[in-house]
């Protein structure tokens, strides 16, 4: 089974003369089994048709905040959620520079500012502009952002000259992606114990001592342990939340006593256990 099998993809496309590519890197991450929706700037449909891309993605293709005809609104926070991914290649240096210090001119941009997912930027230029210190200072400053960057390759350039700036080849992004999703299952064939949200000490039938925390922080290291290829057993105190992984097996309890038993039951098949529960401090 691909890596990439389910994973849902967004594929920016910036008004680069190698936009052309984008057409290949959507082909391959479809032939891998991915969803992917692609978002152009207005001057990238100078380089390559929207028709082309959606004919590849199956997708209709995303340029504008709306449908000029329809006035359907092409929410950024939505499909920022949707994605597992953000690949943006070709990325131009206008682009790069505009990610670097938060500007949000177009429905590519505001997408990456609403994103959670993992960003990655294949850049496409001529040398010179690669190489000019403000291009380099806003590269690094998205390096440390934690933004996957895919280099650009050496070679004949559209100015004819030579360098780097070319954009890397489609099958070298998509590999890049698919090698970072093969480390994210870097759990596979552990088991983790995660014990996560309070207990509740019951003073009677009607009052308990217990705690604010909603468990948000261990049901989240649940599903990335899971994401990870990781078994979770979840020991949870009372909260609001559900699991969406269906590696997480969900054990619920109410006491402090009642998660010190299903912690230490299941403790000694485990490989690690993260003990984030906020367990109540008194016991009536």
């Amino acid at each position: 089974m691909s890596d990439l099998k389910g994973k849902n993809f967004i594929l920016g496309i910036t008004g680069s003369i190698a936009a052309y590519k984008a057409a290949n890197i959507a082909r391959l991450l479809v032939k891998q089994g991915a969803s992917v929706k692609v978002v152009m700037t207005p001057l990238s449909k100078e380089f390559i048709t929207p028709l082309t891309m959606a004919t590849l993605t199956k997708n209709p293709i995303l340029v504008d905040f709306f449908n000029p005809e329809n006035g359907d609104w092409n929410s950024h926070v939505d499909l920022g959620l949707w994605a597992d991914a953000y690949i943006i290649a070709p990325a131009t240096a206008n682009t790069l520079g505009k990610m670097a210090n938060g500007i949000a001119d177009n429905l590519l941009l505001t997408t990456y500012l609403s994103a959670k997912c993992t960003i990655f930027i294949a850049p496409a230029m001529d040398l010179d502009m690669y190489k000019h210190p403000a291009n380099q200072a806003n590269i690094n400053k998205l390096k440390n952002l934690g933004h996957q960057f895919i280099e650009p390759e050496d070679g004949e350039l559209a100015s004819g000259l030579v360098g780097k700036g070319r954009l890397a080849e489609p099958e070298i992004i998509v590999e890049q992606v698919k090698t970072y999703f093969q480390k994210k299952k870097s759990l596979s064939s552990k088991t983790i114990l995660i014990t996560a949200g309070p207990t509740y000490e019951k003073i009677d039938a009607v009052r308990f001592i217990g705690n604010y925390s909603s468990g948000k922080m261990g049901y989240a290291l649940a599903e990335e342990c899971a994401k990870r290829g990781a078994k979770v057993i979840l020991i949870s105190g009372p909260v609001s939340l559900n699991t969406q992984s269906s590696r997480i097996e969900l054990h619920k309890v109410e006491s402090a006593e009642e998660m010190f038993d299903a912690t230490t039951k299941h403790f000694e098949k485990c490989n690690a256990a993260i003990l984030s529960a906020a367990v109540a401090d008194f016991t009536p």
